[in-house]
């Protein structure tokens, strides 16, 4: 089955993981140089031992490409995979006023009236960021990330390169080059994200009428965040390959510092519990002429028969 290279990934972090202190506090069980490969003429690689929402990543990738930064626009989309690093931003400010939600992400799960305020004070903050534009600008922007570093990475002269126009370019006009690369991580920008850059770098390379991906990840929470990982990627590769007249060929996924956290244990057992379905197939319906042009109707997956989701805290 096409998604066996991530529950193999599992498995061997469940049984040989050396275990770590992490910034979270949470703690982790990791392995340093793990690459899975998916050969995407076999079909999509979403995840079918448990739900994975094709809309959200859809949403986050379209973020991406449009060079936003600000969670509006994934509000506006019904996305909230990226509230809890504005969400912190707020709590932790002088602006914020209500009961404390100091390390909001462990106790909602284990206190239910603290859960209760958690779910009301996300709720007010979410619906600031969709109404009040000064709010939405000072809590609502996480700084230089992907989208940023993607489209409009700054040089040292004052200018931008957009990274995604720069490589679809050279796939269309030299595709034997060895320099079709995208980089998220810019050093100097680090300390004003929300977050440094888990997928930091990305190469193309052309062949026999396919366009292969190759990604690196420095950090893969490999519960929650190494699905939704797989799948973007697959997607950017395949609307690539549409733009520049090719097949997709493979995704190629290399991961630093591979992790599953200590609470999510028992969730990696039952979805290792489950026996893969057949992967779905992606379906570009439009016939934009630019990767920028897509509307999110265009995009779909189809014969997608997953099992339930399994819920899981994410560590902030």
């Amino acid at each position: 089955m096409l998604e066996q290279p991530y529950l193999d990934l599992e498995a061997y972090v469940l049984k040989n993981g050396n275990y770590k202190h992490d910034r979270t506090g949470t703690g982790t069980y990791s392995t340093f140089g793990y690459q899975m490969r998916f050969d995407l003429a076999k079909g999509f690689p979403l995840l079918t031992t448990k739900k994975v929402p094709f809309g959200l990543i859809k949403s986050e990738l379209m973020w991406f490409l449009h060079g936003d930064t600000n969670i509006r626009y994934l509000l506006q989309h019904h996305n909230h995979i990226w509230d809890e690093w504005a969400f912190k931003k707020w709590i932790e400010s002088d602006q914020y006023t209500g009961p404390d939600m100091a390390d909001f992400g462990r106790r909602s799960l284990i206190d239910p009236d603290f859960a209760a305020d958690y779910k009301e004070q996300k709720k007010i903050f979410d619906q600031k960021i969709l109404t009040d534009d000064a709010f939405a600008e000072t809590f609502g922007d996480l700084g230089n990330v992907y989208g940023s570093q993607w489209r409009a990475w700054k040089t040292s002269t004052g200018g931008t390169i957009d990274q995604i126009s720069d490589v679809i370019h050279t796939i269309k006009t030299n595709p034997d080059s060895r320099r079709m690369i995208v980089s998220a991580w810019n050093p100097e920008d680090i300390s004003s994200m929300a977050l440094p850059p888990c997928h930091t770098m990305f190469q193309f390379y052309v062949s026999d009428g396919k366009l292969s991906c190759q990604l690196y990840q420095r950090s893969g929470d490999i519960f929650l965040g190494v699905p939704f990982n797989i799948a973007s990627y697959a997607l950017l590769t395949c609307l690539i390959a549409k733009e520049t007249g090719l097949q997709p060929g493979e995704f190629i996924h290399t991961l630093g510092d591979a992790h599953i956290y200590t609470n999510h244990i028992e969730q990696v057992k039952t979805q290792l519990s489950r026996t893969p379905r057949e992967a779905p197939r992606l379906i570009i319906a439009s016939e934009a002429k630019s990767i920028f042009d897509y509307d999110f109707k265009d995009i779909r997956v189809e014969g997608y028969d997953p099992y339930p989701a399994i819920k899981a805290p994410v560590a902030v």
